[in-house]
């Protein structure tokens, strides 16, 4: 994680309006808007910026052991964020995880909640490169749209997120993204009550879309970034052409997974996507015409 100095800056509408504000530090991307009076609108997000000066500072003290792979006794840490990660991930301790894998969820968590202290905010928004905290008042919809395959850019699916749906985190893991997967879908994309709960369970959802095929190539994770949580695990470096036996097999597993999650409250909602095949788990999603329901 880098230690360079936070930046902030307004992303401009077509209209001239200043109406995001972009937040960047290290690693970290924030792309936030919020809707209300505009005194409540202002005062969020000088808050935002405020919270967001010692995020990745307090995160970086904690960093060895934010790496490490829980179990055991509940770790204990000190910052907020870090304490929202540990939160996020512990229900999972039974497979591999670190505390690493709702970082991006967290942030957004955190400067979501600084956002709305002693504010009226109608509808707020706190997106962390795709991983997204949000907040919604009876009446107001957010939209989210999931595109699978980054490099050709395409509308896999529309979430449509309400204020009535016990979700206020949308999270994507797999292994064309940011972060390395055990898997080889080619996007999950969970709702949850948290960025941070969507977050973890994305990560363990894609690692879980998997089957052994000589068409794809996996390297130890310290061989790809000397510094990553994961190890000497093998993460997914390519997956070419899949038969669709493979596909449909790698995608049961994750669908299975994603049901387990979803019968312990864990997550509401997922879309697993892998070479053009997808599946939904939950109901809150609307999809395309290649979508096939379970639970």
């Amino acid at each position: 994680m880098s230690s360079t100095q936070p930046t902030a800056a307004w992303l401009v509408g077509r209209d001239g309006a200043s109406r995001r504000l972009h937040l960047q530090h290290g690693p970290i991307d924030l792309v936030i808007e919020a809707f209300g009076a505009k005194a409540d609108v202002a005062r969020a997000y000088d808050q935002s910026v405020a919270r967001f000066q010692d995020i990745l500072a307090t995160l970086v003290a904690e960093l060895p052991d934010l790496r490490r792979p829980l179990g055991g006794a509940h770790p204990l840490f000190r910052g907020p964020v870090a304490r929202r990660m540990a939160a996020a991930c512990w229900p999972h301790r039974a497979v591999f995880i670190t505390p690493m894998a709702a970082v991006a969820g967290s942030v957004a968590d955190e400067v979501l909640a600084a956002m709305q202290a002693g504010t009226q905010l109608t509808k707020a928004y706190v997106n962390n490169g795709g991983d997204i905290a949000f907040h919604l008042t009876p009446g107001e919809t957010l939209r989210a749209a999931v595109v699978c395959n980054p490099d050709l850019p395409h509308l896999d699916a529309i979430a449509t997120l309400n204020a009535a749906q016990p979700s206020r985190g949308i999270a994507t893991s797999g292994w064309r993204g940011r972060s390395f997967s055990l898997g080889i879908a080619d996007a999950v994309t969970v709702l949850a009550e948290t960025a941070a709960q969507a977050d973890a369970a994305a990560t363990i959802i894609a690692n879980a879309v998997t089957v052994e095929h000589e068409m794809i190539r996996r390297q130890p994770a310290h061989a790809l970034r000397d510094d990553s949580d994961l190890g000497a695990l093998p993460v997914t470096v390519s997956v070419g052409a899949l038969p669709i036996i493979a596909i449909q097999q790698a995608l049961s597993s994750g669908v299975a997974r994603a049901q387990d999650l979803r019968r312990n409250g864990l997550v509401q909602a997922a879309f697993l996507s892998l070479q053009g095949e997808t599946r939904t788990v939950g109901g809150e999603m609307l999809l395309g015409s290649t979508q096939k329901a379970l639970g």
